[in-house]
């Protein structure tokens, strides 16, 4: 689970900076940076129903540290 999540934050970065090489390069002639904006924030929002789903089937458990402390 840890690899998982990890590989995915890896991939979410590197969108994030192919966004920005995009904008850089491309001076908004083409639609390259929205694109890697957009897969960006689908694998982020992915990452994020992937880890509920994962709590939800026990796969994962929460730290158990009262909320507070």
């Amino acid at each position: 689970m840890h690899i998982f999540v990890a590989i995915a934050f890896i991939l979410i970065l590197s969108s994030l900076a192919s966004a920005l090489y995009f904008m850089m390069t491309d001076k908004g002639k083409t639609k390259r940076m929205v694109w890697s904006l957009a897969m960006r924030v689908g694998l982020s929002i992915s990452l994020f129903l992937f880890i509920l789903f994962a709590h939800w089937m026990g796969w994962i458990q929460t730290s158990g540290i009262p909320i507070g402390r």
